[in-house]
């Protein structure tokens, strides 16, 4: 799970897309055959990560991004 460092808010992976996104703003999510949770966008699918959170997921308490760290 991440945290918004910026307002503590915590990651229910429910995506907002950067503004500049021209795909469909939707998603899926689910676990693949290890246990580990898989999003799907479009016809890409990966494996959250702190790096990708921190490039492309934006805050949707605070609409920061760029703010993400583990929880703890």
């Amino acid at each position: 799970m991440f945290i918004c460092k910026h307002c503590k808010s915590k990651d229910k992976f429910e995506l907002m897309f950067s503004p500049d996104y021209k795909g469909e703003r939707t998603f899926t999510k689910k676990f693949d055959k290890d246990g580990n949770l898989t999003i799907t966008v479009g016809d890409y699918t990966f494996t959250p990560s702190l790096e990708f959170m921190n490039a492309h997921a934006v805050c949707s308490f605070c609409s920061h991004i760029n703010i993400w760290g583990l929880e703890k």
